[in-house]
């Protein structure tokens, strides 16, 4: 009975989107997180009568046909890209983007990557650096009589020294967008890599070409919505017991049909 695979292809399909939901819960308080989002597509049908095929008792036109679906498969999970709500940090390292585009880092293979986690650090050299120690490019370097530095909404960072009044100008912070940011390969820890969906990256100035602006003493939080989640998740139980339902209906029928004498 065709019933019971058909089933068992949306109870995955359920399994998978709560997979889904469960990370975006996961990720709620993570910086820059973007919510993920399961999409599904139809499977093949099983074509009994074709739309448009001529009757053989009187040469009419079927109007639908008979066409019996298979199931379901995941299509993709796609990143939502919505702006998160900014929270006020305080650090004086601490950048959120606000609007489009990402900070670029360097892996330790040499390759670039993107990221919107702006909980920035710097090393005992002075090197401004992500969380995890990667380099932030373009390579700022923070002197170590440094006072205090700022960070306009262009991404100039300005250095302020004893016995100086006007600020020093250190570095520029440069934001990178793409065509498609959905198309970005995550690579946790809130990193993307380039891939032939997303595009070439496109670098600029904060606040120029579409880009989005800097704040300083700032984090951008996660974009998921917790109410949401839960709302999506009793969905997927529900969906998950009600394929749950179909095989044990069709397990009865096929019992029924076994004990027919």
């Amino acid at each position: 009975m065709q019933a019971l695979k058909t089933a068992a292809t949306g109870m995955s399909a359920q399994q998978m989107r709560v997979d889904v939901i469960s990370n975006n819960l996961a990720n709620m308080s993570t910086t820059g997180y973007n919510a993920r989002r399961a999409e599904f597509a139809d499977l093949h049908y099983r074509q009994l009568a074709k739309p448009g095929t001529v009757n053989a008792s009187d040469g009419s036109v079927l109007p639908t046909g008979v066409q019996l679906g298979l199931g379901v498969r995941p299509s993709s999970v796609a990143m939502e890209l919505a702006q998160g709500s900014l929270s006020q940090s305080g650090g004086d390292l601490d950048v959120a983007i606000e609007g489009e585009g990402y900070l670029e880092v360097t892996l330790p293979s040499g390759d670039a990557a993107y990221t919107r986690d702006g909980a920035l650090k710097r090393t005992g050299d002075g090197l401004i650096v992500n969380s995890d120690g990667l380099q932030v490019a373009p390579g700022i370097t923070i002197p170590d009589d440094t006072r205090s530095i700022s960070i306009n909404a262009n991404g100039e960072i300005f250095g302020y020294f004893d016995g100086q009044i006007e600020a020093e100008l250190l570095g520029q912070l440069t934001l990178v967008d793409f065509s498609n940011g959905k198309g970005l390969e995550a690579m946790g820890s809130s990193i993307f890599r380039e891939t032939e969906a997303s595009g070439p990256p496109i670098q600029g100035i904060p606040g120029e070409a579409g880009l989005g602006t800097i704040r300083q003493g700032y984090l951008e939080d996660s974009s998921v919505d917790a109410v949401r989640e839960i709302t999506d998740l009793i969905e997927a139980q529900r969906g998950y017991e009600l394929n749950a339902k179909v095989i044990t209906a069709a397990d009865q029928m096929l019992s029924a049909t076994a004990q027919v004498r």
